[in-house]
């Protein structure tokens, strides 16, 4: 995935730079959504060293190209897990244990710039999250109120 990232840089005319290359491997390897101090506590501990300020320039241009998202309930980032798959991209959160997974849906996004429209209103952009219990969560969850 760090090398599709890399490509979509390259194509777009942004330079590979040693920063943007480690915070890519960061959110690679992340499992949760982190934010610019999380990133820059890992790179520490790799021995590298990034400022905070330059870590959120960096995010905010992989959000830009969809390399990246924002997670509004956490306020960190994610690795854009869908590439280019049409509709707006959008999360599910477990409010349990933090699992997130990504969808896209062409349609939803036109129903939402319908129902914008319908309001005199011009549609850029979407955000939206739905949270909830991921299955895992929601049978021990069930499990335990059986039992209890």
């Amino acid at each position: 995935m760090v090398q599709d990232s890399i490509r979509i840089l390259q194509a777009q005319g942004y330079k590979v730079t040693k920063p943007r290359r480690q915070v890519l491997e960061i959110l690679e390897e992340a499992q949760e959504s982190l934010a610019p101090y999380d990133i820059q506590r890992l790179l520490r501990r790799q021995g590298k060293h990034l400022n905070h300020v330059t870590i959120y320039r960096i995010l905010e241009l992989f959000c830009r190209l969809n390399l990246a998202h924002r997670v509004l309930s956490s306020g960190g980032f994610v690795r854009c897990s869908l590439g280019k798959r049409e509709g707006c991209h959008r999360f599910v959160v477990c409010r349990q244990c933090g699992a997130i997974q990504e969808f896209a849906d062409k349609g939803l996004c036109q129903e939402e710039d319908r129902f914008a429209e319908s309001r005199g209103f011009h549609t850029e952009s979407h955000l939206s999250e739905s949270s909830g219990l991921c299955s895992d969560c929601y049978r021990k969850q069930v499990k335990q109120n059986f039992i209890g």
